[in-house]
This record gives C-alpha cells, structure tokens and sequence, in this order.
C-alpha cells in the first residue's frame, strides 16, 4: 500500500481559517454503512452538527479526548546570534521539554536561546527532528507558557493566532494539559448540545491522548510500511472501560470523537488469558500505525473531521470504514462545499461490512 493511494486533490478555498460564530452549527456528513460493495456513493446524508441528538440512541457512549492544548510557540535568539522559533511538542516534567526549533543552523548541545518573554532554554541534545531543552526561569514550565507562549495552529492556516483561538482551538471539555494540537472532533460540541444529549440518553466517556506536533508531519516514505508513526502519550482508565462494558451489555454503541480516540482504544487492547483481544486500562506511549487491512474493534461509529490528503489520519478513517466508502464521502464534501481540516465541518461514520480484517488491533 502507497502513500499516492490516499492522495486527492482539495481546492485550497474549502481549507477552513477560522472558525463558524458558534461551535455546533458546523456541518455534519453521515456516512451510514454501503449496503452495495459496488455503490460506495450512496446513502450520504447532509445535516447540520446540532442535530447529532437525533443520530444518537439513548445508551449511546460518546468517547471524548480530554486533552487541553498548551500555549508551545516560543520565541528567542541564540546568544552567538540568530532567531529562534520553538515549538514544544512535549512536556517531560520538571524544567525539560522536547521541541522543535525553526532556526538557521542547528544548534548543538549546550547552546542557550535567550527567550523572548523572559528567562533562556539551554539545548541538552537532540532526538531526531526533535531536541531536548531544559528551561531557565522562575515559575513552572506551564505557568510560564500561559503568558510567554503562543498558541500553535496548523500549518495550513495561513494567519497568526489570535485571542478567539485560544477559546475555540480548544474543547470545551478539555482538562488534562499536554497537547500541542486540538483533537478537533471535539471543537464542534458546545455546553447547550451536550445537554441536548445528555437529555437524550447520551452517556459521556474520556480518554486522554497528548495530540504532538507529528500529527502535522507530512507521512515521507510512498511505501507505508516503511512509515515509523510519530509517538503520543495516553491515558485510559478502568472507569472508561467499565463505561464501554455496561454500554454494549445494555446493547448500545461506542461512538469515537476523534481519529486519537480510536488510536486511545486500539492501543489499550491486549489479550486476555484466553487469547482474545480485549480493552485493558494503560497508560503510555504509543505508535500504533492504523490503515486499511487493520481491524478496529473498540468502536462502533466514528466523529471525525476531513483530513489532508496521504495524513495518517486519512488513513485511520479508510480502514475504518472502506476506504472506496470515504474517498465517496470526501469527493461528496469538495461537491457541497464543505469545509476542511481543524475548524472545518465533520462526519458522522460507520463501518462498512465490506472492510476486510486482516490484523488486529494492539499497541
């Protein structure tokens, strides 16, 4: 399988700058299952996001990412000269972070960057694309970027950060700091839709997974399984998979937002002493790598936003639902006119009974 197998080609005006005035009056495409392998253009329904209530069943489980986004964006100067950009992909306790610096030439270990709000990081070393930076200054790292840092958005957003981003490039449940991305599935649910689906039966469920700025790297290598995934920390609880457990006995459905609560649940799956793959409670890295041929076992329907074309999220998705199945949606969505990526519209998916299952999950 080859990276140019999940090219397509996205006019540049549907890429979303901004966001909608309010978060739940985004579009929502729902993707029901294809009931004809042969027809994967069929079935598309085109609804607004405040009317996922309606979609929903009273029993449902949605899964949120709890992650909160941190201000990463720094600036400074080299004390032998030239301008620093850094952008915090990780915090690693204490005064250490892993970065990576927009600078002219690299710096070596030991080298200081005088900061720009305040205070100086010192280099300790480098870890591939990224370096390790330990901060001189006089308050924790994250009172520190509360007031000297920036906040990140995508590449593809083609404007400075403003004050609105550092409301709406966040969830409105977002409480567990370590992102540098928003787990944007998330960025359409607002207070008065969660009551909407708390009236409606809705349970509510979290995970937490640090979204790190490798989600925005381009995949390099056309053959996927040359591919090494970027690594993310996560969290999921025994109360979560209590929740997941109740929810399917009394015959509802595990409902992800988001492609990195997928990629949560897919790597808390271990085998059990009778062999079979089920959700344990972990927390720790992962790398889990999903693309068609991978068998995701751990939801039932998927919230998602459209992502770039050849992303591994994109990738996710396809192995989700069919990948003929989502090519068929996206191409749907250039045709209306919806918006694209992190402050763009959403979908509504459901596995396709024509997806094969080749492996299975597991970190």
């Amino acid at each position: 399988m080859k990276k140019s197998d999940f090219h397509y080609d996205l006019p540049p005006a549907l890429i979303a700058q901004a966001p909608l005035a309010e978060r739940s009056s985004s579009r929502l495409l729902v993707v029901p299952p294809a009931t004809d392998a042969d027809a994967p253009d069929r079935g598309f329904d085109d609804r607004v996001f405040r009317d996922l209530p309606d979609l929903l069943q009273p029993g449902d489980l949605l899964v949120f990412n709890d992650t909160r986004v941190i201000p990463a964006r720094l600036f400074g100067q080299k004390t032998t000269g030239g301008r620093v950009e850094i952008l915090i992909e990780r915090l690693l306790g204490g005064f250490e972070v892993r970065a990576q610096l927009g600078v002219s030439k690299s710096p070596k270990a030991g080298a200081r960057i005088v900061l720009d709000a305040g205070g100086e990081a010192e280099v300790l070393g480098r870890d591939g694309e990224f370096y390790r930076l330990r901060f001189d200054i006089a308050e924790s790292i994250e009172k520190y970027l509360l007031h000297a840092g920036r906040l990140p958005l995508p590449p593809y957003i083609q404007r400075e950060a403003g004050t609105e981003d550092d409301t709406r490039y966040q969830t409105v449940f977002a409480r567990e700091v370590g992102a540098v991305a928003a787990p944007t599935a998330g960025l359409h649910f607002d207070e008065a839709l969660l009551d909407a689906l708390k009236a409606r039966g809705v349970d509510f469920g979290h995970v937490t997974l640090h979204v790190g700025a490798g989600t925005f790297q381009p995949v390099r290598a056309d053959e996927l399984d040359q591919h090494v995934m970027h690594s993310e920390w996560l969290n999921v609880g025994a109360s979560l998979i209590e929740q997941i457990q109740r929810t399917r006995a009394a015959g509802g459905r595990v409902i992800a937002v988001g492609t990195t609560v997928v990629r949560a649940l897919e790597s808390a799956m271990r085998r059990n002493d009778a062999g079979d793959a089920e959700l344990q409670p972990y927390a720790g890295e992962t790398r889990l790598f999903i693309l068609p041929g991978y068998r995701i076992r751990s939801v039932d329907a998927l919230i998602t936003n459209f992502h770039l074309p050849e992303s591994t999220l994109l990738m996710l998705v396809s192995a989700f639902a069919g990948k003929a199945r989502v090519f068929a949606a996206y191409d749907h969505a250039i045709a209306q006119r919806y918006r694209f990526f992190s402050y763009g519209d959403a979908m509504l998916l459901f596995p396709s009974a024509h997806v094969p299952a080749m492996r299975e999950g597991g970190a």
